[in-house]
């Protein structure tokens, strides 16, 4: 039972060693553009809106939408 302890034990410590905080001096490669989520506003919009669509939800993104897609 004591090895297997030791193995969580180990790889819960590894697995959280990569969970560190950004340095000031890294914080510009974060800003970039390519860094975002959504890189493209007009193009993220335009996935809301088929998937709004093709789900046929109403409300997910804060406007309604049918399953055709003629809103």
């Amino acid at each position: 039972m004591r090895p297997r302890l030791l193995f969580a034990l180990l790889a819960a410590g590894l697995l959280l060693g990569g969970c560190s905080e950004v340095k000031p001096w890294e914080k510009g490669y974060i800003a970039r553009p390519e860094m975002a989520f959504d890189p493209d506003p007009l193009e993220a919009g335009f996935k809301r809106h088929i998937y709004d669509s093709k789900e046929a939800a109403s409300g997910g993104y804060g406007v309604g939408g049918g399953g055709c897609g003629c809103n």
